[in-house]
């Protein structure tokens, strides 16, 4: 029996079933009183000998000298690159690559090392048998994460991008907002010390500092700002008459600041600021607050009004005193009152030796 191996094959030799050795490429002569089977091989493929394991071959060491063999765990998947090309990925199994006349590369992912390193291709995460086993997070320059398997915390995440295997464990990432995020209280009813119910439109501010307690201690950190931020609201307004509240609405954001401050440790945060955007008040009591108003501006304005006149009368009073003690005083006002008559006169003829003024007057009038 003659066989011809070529240059880019391999020949695996059968005697009677059993396997005998690996033929390189060139002719070969067998007698044909033995069962010889000759299973062609191309070194340009992997290694798949049908209905053969990989097993039956390891004993030959000749032929080992011209494969490579991967052993891929259950917790795992590896890589194939030939010649830096990616050829494929692998899964739990056996298999067998030649060498011969190609340089293979192996990449061991093992899923028990939860994190993917930087040095991994993250390129690979596309392919189909890596899909849906991993869990990319992005962490923006703003934000904290906390990192848990299994619901149990690992680390504290800075801002970066991370990977993570998700086949054997449980991966979830929390994330926390750490810029200045405002609570906006909106028609919160409060009833005054003198029984007014009014509403009133509150605004805190505040920011994260412990993203630990805020994540792992507390469910919800808005709703429980809120629940405080309304008892101290309640507490100070309560103790308030609405005249004394209208006049002190400025200092209300100071006091709620200064508790809110006192329960900062308890939450993880910093409360930043905190104040009255406005005081709601009933239509009825709107009404009388600008009914006294108006009754209060127009007291003013008459107050004004005779403050002026008392003023005036004072100031002739002023001038009538010094005109009687001041005969040129009292010639200088002649002069100015006959200055204002020539004023609203065409034309006047004076003779006689009467008084000017007393003239002047009686022809004025006239």
């Amino acid at each position: 029996m003659k066989i011809l191996i070529k240059i880019n094959e391999r020949g695996l030799l059968f005697k009677d079933g059993n396997y005998e050795k690996c033929l390189k490429a060139r002719s070969y002569f067998y007698m044909p009183f033995h069962k010889y089977e000759v299973v062609v091989m191309d070194i340009n493929k992997p290694f798949i000998p049908k209905g053969y394991a990989i097993d039956t071959f390891l004993e030959d060491e000749a032929l080992l000298e011209e494969l490579d063999i991967v052993n891929v765990e259950h917790n795992q998947l590896v890589v194939h690159y030939c010649e830096g090309r990616l050829k494929g990925v692998l899964s739990t199994g056996k298999y067998a690559f030649w060498h011969v006349h190609h340089h293979n590369e192996f990449q061991v992912i093992d899923f028990k090392k939860t994190e993917i390193g930087e040095d991994f291709d993250k390129t690979l995460l596309k392919h189909s048998q890596l899909r849906g086993k991993y869990l990319e997070v992005h962490i923006a320059p703003y934000e904290q994460g906390i990192l848990l398997y299994d619901h149990k915390m690992q680390k504290t995440l800075q801002p970066g991008r991370y990977f993570y295997w998700t086949v054997f464990k449980d991966v979830e990432v929390r994330k926390v907002d750490l810029r200045k995020t405002q609570v906006d209280m909106v028609g919160q009813e409060i009833m005054t010390a003198d029984k007014v119910t009014l509403r009133i439109n509150f605004v805190c501010g505040y920011r994260i500092t412990n993203i630990h307690k805020v994540i792992m201690e507390i469910q919800d950190i808005y709703n429980q700002i809120y629940l405080f931020l309304q008892l101290v609201l309640r507490e100070y307004v309560g103790t308030l008459k609405l005249d004394d509240l209208l006049r002190v609405k400025h200092e209300i954001g100071d006091y709620v600041l200064q508790r809110l401050k006192e329960k900062e440790g308890e939450l993880g945060i910093e409360y930043l600021d905190a104040g009255v955007k406005d005081v709601i008040l009933p239509g009825d009591i709107k009404d009388i607050l600008n009914t006294v108003l108006i009754a209060e501006k127009k007291a003013q304005a008459k107050v004004i009004t005779r403050r002026e006149e008392i003023a005036s009368t004072r100031s002739l009073l002023n001038t009538a005193k010094l005109m009687d003690e001041n005969k040129t005083l009292y010639k200088l006002k002649e002069l100015e009152h006959m200055e204002k008559i020539c004023d609203k006169i065409g034309h006047l003829s004076v003779s006689g030796g009467a008084n000017m003024m007393e003239m002047l007057t009686e022809a004025f009038i006239k």
